[in-house]
């Protein structure tokens, strides 16, 4: 039987799959399997891999498997109040919708474990308040406001070890507050 399809290790790579085997990377690093020259040359090599078998190639050798990127968590409401707070997981990828509730995402003793977390609001009449922990990064820069506004507390440039947050989406008649605990 024959088929024009690409086999899978031909298949052009996202940018999710890079950033995934770069954190495969990092591990393996962290965890002595690597020299950071070798990591190094490896990350470079990930973030212009086209394919997955340019991917697979780089891990081979780790163990690990390039598995397939984080699917995106939704949190949708309609007229109440979304809310996280406490230790809870926070994923790769989440969307957030609300068509007249507001939004608390309390990320200060959440469990991160991604180096970057897209956060994507879509917000009618609703506000939305984010507290982050001190050595956060926070990128609002590609957040819409039509009658709103947005308030970022939070610095733009990293500090060594801490997460990367990028907000992203649209609020009607609401306000973003971003702010430390």
């Amino acid at each position: 039987m024959s088929s024009d399809a690409p086999s899978d290790s031909l298949m052009r790579v996202t940018n999710a799959e890079r950033d995934q085997v770069v954190e495969l990377l990092q591990q393996a690093f962290a965890d002595g399997r690597l020299t950071s020259q070798e990591m190094e040359e490896r990350i470079a090599h990930a973030l212009a891999a086209r394919s997955r078998g340019d991917l697979a190639a780089l891990t081979a050798d780790l163990g690990g498997a390039v598995a397939e990127p984080e699917r995106v968590v939704e949190l949708k409401g309609t007229g109440g109040r979304i809310t996280r707070t406490g230790a809870w997981r926070v994923p790769r990828a989440l969307r957030v919708e609300s068509e007249y509730g507001g939004v608390v995402l309390d990320l200060t003793h959440a469990v991160i474990e991604h180096p970057v977390v897209e956060i994507e609001l879509s917000l009618d009449y609703g506000s939305a308040l984010l507290t982050v922990p001190h050595d956060t990064e926070v990128d609002v820069d590609r957040v819409e406001c039509q009658w709103g506004r947005v308030v970022c507390r939070a610095p733009k440039r990293q500090k060594p070890g801490g997460p990367r947050i990028r907000l992203t989406g649209k609020l009607g008649y609401g306000r973003l507050k971003v702010r430390f605990r």
